[in-house]
């Protein structure tokens, strides 16, 4: 790299701040005032004490560096506790997994995109982190009803993000999409995600009225999609009652609505989950044990549909009403 310090390890960083994320805490120390504001905009800002930080951040942004967007796809490399993740290649960061410190060196470009560290760099950070302050990630999506949760899990085109689309167009809040980290502390399990936009898939225009028309802009993993926030209310965390396991018919040529949801025994669905696990320390597995046993023990599902997501949201929604016990009339707030 040409330099002993790359990471400017021993550069004064004069803004500090801690944070509420989600179910965990963490603590952010840097020289930018942009890259600060980005994180009050992400977390929850707070005042804790030092034993009550699950982990630290420290980057320092070099305010000379020219590097301009698009940015290259970033990546991540890991050995044993130590994880890097560059972004290009002024900008990256590595987290000890064993002390739960990040520190990092970004242009002062990437440190004022708050988009591309709201939508990658803070989602990819909390990856790396999440099974060493015990959380369990999910590639899952999670909505709410007042504070009771529907996790939506499936593998990649199974249609969590088109799904959660509906259903918060039948009433429910988004919490996460696309990634939901999870973590059961006092006998509960409680779900949360980064404030990120739902990430819908060029056929979304086929199902949702307002985005007919319109051609994907943005681009997120080299595939162009929609980034799309719903107009129902973002809540931070819920407590999730309900886990569906989604499998969607590849058959396209009819849109005949097919709904058959059965119940998924509680080994089965811990196996599923996780299969869907990052690799993690011994310790970091150890700790996420309590979490994924508190997952496995909700009610479970396996949910195989075809057709208009809208009516099969309207099916999902009132199932949800039925187990929580939820008042009023199902299909009112559709």
């Amino acid at each position: 790299m040409g330099e002993g310090d790359f990471l400017k390890r021993s550069a004064e960083s004069s803004f500090c701040q801690n944070y509420v994320a989600g179910v965990t805490t963490c603590s952010l120390s840097t020289n930018s005032e942009l890259l600060l504001e980005t994180a009050g905009d992400t977390f929850q800002q707070a005042k804790l004490p030092p034993d009550q930080i699950d982990f630290s951040m420290r980057f320092w942004v070099d305010i000379v560096d020219q590097a301009q967007s698009p940015w290259p796809r970033p990546y991540a490399r890991g050995l044993g506790h130590l994880v890097f993740a560059g972004f290009d290649s002024r900008s990256s960061f590595l987290a000890d997994l064993r002390t739960r410190r990040v520190i990092g060196r970004f242009s002062s470009a990437m440190a004022g995109d708050s988009g591309y560290w709201k939508t990658i760099i803070f989602p990819m950070l909390f990856s790396i982190m999440a099974g060493s302050v015990g959380l369990v990630e999910l590639h899952a999506s999670c909505l709410a009803r007042g504070d009771l949760g529907i996790i939506l899990a499936g593998s990649s085109r199974a249609g969590k993000s088109t799904l959660a689309m509906a259903l918060s167009q039948t009433g429910f809040d988004l919490v996460s999409d696309d990634r939901v980290f999870c973590l059961q502390s006092a006998g509960q399990v409680m779900a949360w995600g980064l404030p990120r936009p739902l990430k819908l898939r060029p056929d979304a225009v086929t199902w949702f009225e307002e985005l007919r028309g319109q051609e994907p802009r943005d681009i997120q993993n080299g595939e162009r999609v929609f980034h799309c926030h719903p107009k129902q209310h973002r809540v931070a965390k819920c407590e999730p009652r309900l886990i569906v396991f989604l499998e969607r018919s590849e058959n396209r040529e009819s849109e005949r609505t097919s709904f058959e949801m059965t119940p998924m025994e509680s080994s089965e669905a811990r196996a599923r989950l996780e299969a869907d696990l990052l690799t993690e320390t011994s310790k970091a597995i150890k700790d996420q044990k309590k979490s994924l046993k508190g997952l496995s023990r909700l009610p479970c599902f396996l949910l195989r549909y075809a057709g208009h997501p809208q009516r099969i949201a309207e099916r999902l929604a009132e199932s949800f009403a039925n187990l929580c016990n939820l008042p009023g009339d199902r299909k009112s707030r559709a």
